[in-house]
């Protein structure tokens, strides 16, 4: 499977992903998951809206929620650009593709322009945001998880190549990507704009779909700490998967379920920088994951199949591939009674 060659100079410059903005039923109960488990800092809030960020942010915020009466959805998925100048160049970009996009007024960004990929992943491009001071030394104030900011989103698509053409032709590269059996399809793609090996994460299911968000946290203990904080506060089923070790990265994480059922992950820091152009991507196959290091249990069923709807947007199905292994699979291999025992 042949990885698009970077674009070097693009129609315009995305410079990360920056936030999401998520529907919830119960405000209250989301701001206290939020600040409790993960460790935000609410930066806002008004009767229906709170704006949150990570401790090391200065940007205004990173996570919006806002309340609403139907089914919890993501509304938009956020990208920074370098100026508001870009904003004119992404516009005209999105027309020239026969794209969606419209100029907006955002509560605490600079100009706003909604848009849409090919796939129908509802995007939200801004430059600038209010400036807030960082959090990361008023110590009094690392509860739970200390997210210290923003790190990436994973996105389920049906047409992962597809995706990966269209980030690309943004400017995104690929740092890795995942091969799957037995026809060599691409399956996963790790993309970035900063200087770390992913900003965003597409992998093949039923989509789009918002998988999951995460944020940086500073160490493992802080981990195992958005943990205990989980079960001091009555979340502790929200604990989906880990502590563990991902093979693919080998960054060390923790899932969570906030409670309306959106995925959040917290990750250390990552492995590795992308500071030079020739990096080429890593592909990852049956037989390179054979050789990592990861740990931990595989993913329960509902990390493979469950994910957050986009608002308006209706996921187009996606039949899983028949090899894979969830954490109800192996527990019942391992349970089975042995031959000669």
């Amino acid at each position: 499977m042949a990885i698009p060659p970077p674009l070097h100079y693009p129609p315009f410059n995305i410079t990360r992903s920056s936030h999401v903005v998520l529907t919830v039923r119960d405000l209250a109960a989301s701001i206290a998951f939020y600040t409790r488990v993960i460790g935000l800092v609410v930066t806002e809030q008004d009767d229906d809206t709170a704006w949150l960020r990570g401790i090391e942010e200065i940007a205004h915020h990173s996570l919006v929620l806002r309340a609403t009466t139907e089914a919890p959805a993501c509304e938009r998925v956020g990208l920074r650009v370098q100026t508001e100048e870009e904003l004119d160049k992404a516009a005209a970009h999105f027309a020239a593709c026969g794209l969606p996009s419209r100029f907006v007024e955002v509560p605490y960004q600079g100009r706003t322009l909604h848009a849409a990929d090919p796939m129908g992943t509802p995007l939200e491009l801004c430059a600038r945001m209010p400036a807030v001071d960082r959090r990361l030394l008023q110590t009094d104030h690392h509860p739970g998880g200390a997210a210290l900011r923003f790190d990436h989103k994973q996105i389920h698509m049906v047409d992962v190549p597809a995706a990966c053409a269209f980030y690309t032709s943004l400017g995104f590269r690929t740092s890795d990507y995942i091969v799957g059996r037995p026809h060599e399809a691409l399956v996963g793609a790790f993309m970035h704009r900063k200087d770390i090996p992913w900003d965003l994460v597409f992998l093949a299911g039923p989509g789009p779909r918002l998988h999951h968000f995460a944020y940086v946290t500073p160490s493992m203990i802080d981990m195992f700490r958005a943990c205990d904080a989980a079960g001091l506060h009555k979340y502790g089923s929200s604990v989906e998967r880990g502590p563990g070790r991902h093979g693919l990265g080998h960054v060390q994480y923790v899932y969570f379920r906030d409670p309306d059922g959106h995925r959040v992950e917290l990750v250390l820091e990552a492995p590795h920088h992308m500071t030079d152009l020739e990096q080429e991507p890593v592909r990852w196959d049956a037989a390179r994951r054979a050789n990592t290091m990861d740990w931990g249990y595989p993913p329960p069923r509902c990390w493979f199949d469950d994910a957050t709807i986009f608002t308006g947007v209706t996921p187009a199905a996606y039949t899983p591939p028949a090899d894979r292994v969830a954490l109800e699979d192996y527990l019942a291999v391992r349970a089975a009674p042995r031959e000669g025992g």
